[in-house]
This record gives C-alpha cells, structure tokens and sequence, in this order.
C-alpha cells in the first residue's frame, strides 16, 4: 500500500512579503561623491545620514557591478550620531565627520536637534 501525503495549497502567509516601494535607486541618490561609492565597494563605508529620505528598505544599488541593498531607513537627529556611526561613513570618529560636513556645506553648523535620516545598506 503506497502512502500518500497531501501538500496543503499555498496561503498568503507562504508568499514572500515584498515591500511596495522597492527599487532599483541610482547610487548617486545614496552616495554623492565617487570616493564614498568607493569607500562603498571597499566595505568603509556601509550607511549615511541625509537631511531626508532618498529610500526605502529593499531599495537596491551598483556599484561597478556589486549590488547593495538599503536594509535600514530610520530618522534621527544630529545628537543622536555616536563614534560608530561616523566610522560606517568614512570618518575617523565623530569630531572628523563634523569637519567633513563643515567643508561640504556652506554655513554648516552643528545642531544636536538637527532631523537627519539614516540610510544602512549592506552588499549583497
């Protein structure tokens, strides 16, 4: 006697969950200048901070054919900004990534309250 066992169909819980607002985003849209994409591409440099949002989780990028995906979009405000995250954007530490701001913005000054978006991204 053969025995048989019944594969129920598949539900909607079986489905992948995808995000409505996935895309394929332009790496400039994350990464203003060449030498972050590089620093992208070397590992040094995995998230950003942006005065507001330029994507969503399960957006994706490339760079020079490796593909990224932004698996974090969370707003935070300039105080919240510690060591570490300087460091997943280039910067040596905090006092550092202040002095790039202060050379890539005209009249840029530090403000703890600040409103700023976090973009994490991971290679894929």
């Amino acid at each position: 006697m053969a025995c048989r066992f019944a594969v129920p169909p598949p539900t909607v819980f079986d489905a992948p969950v995808l995000s409505p607002h996935m895309a394929r985003i332009d790496p400039g849209t994350l990464l203003p200048n060449d030498r972050m994409r590089q620093q992208a591409l070397d590992g040094d440099v995995t998230q950003i901070h942006r005065g507001q949002q330029y994507a969503d989780e399960g957006d994706t990028f490339d760079i020079e054919g490796a593909t990224f995906e932004v698996v974090a979009v969370t707003d935070r405000t300039l105080g919240d900004m510690t060591d570490a995250d300087a460091r997943a954007e280039g910067a040596r530490d905090l006092d550092h990534y202040k002095q790039i701001l202060e050379r890539a913005h005209d009249n840029f000054e530090w403000d703890d309250s600040s409103e700023i978006v976090l973009h994490r991204f991971e290679r894929q």
